[in-house]
């Protein structure tokens, strides 16, 4: 899987050293020939290819959070908090 992304940083530190090395390179064209054509697009691609396996991750753990949940409960109610769901005190107002 990852085979691609280092062939790809190879030959993009290759371009960098033909950068440096060259007469009228410099260092920092050589650092920035690195940054921009190999370290960039590598890591957003990596990153894009890695997005199906976090997003299984994260139902996952949302599933294992609700099988925890519901473990000890025999119905799920939707204010499981212990708080009244309004206030205790009816509210007072003066008549007219």
């Amino acid at each position: 899987m990852y085979i691609v992304p280092l062939a790809w940083l190879y030959v993009a530190l290759m371009m960098a050293v033909a950068e440096a090395t060259n007469s009228n390179g410099t260092l920092l064209g050589a650092l920035i020939t690195f940054v921009l054509y190999g370290l960039v697009p590598v890591a957003l691609v990596v990153y894009l290819m890695g997005a199906p396996s976090r997003r299984r991750a994260i139902k996952a753990r949302e599933a294992a959070e609700l099988a925890k949940m519901t473990a000890g409960k025999a119905s799920v109610q939707p204010d499981a908090g212990g708080h009244a769901a309004t206030d205790a005190v009816t509210p007072v107002r003066k008549e007219p």
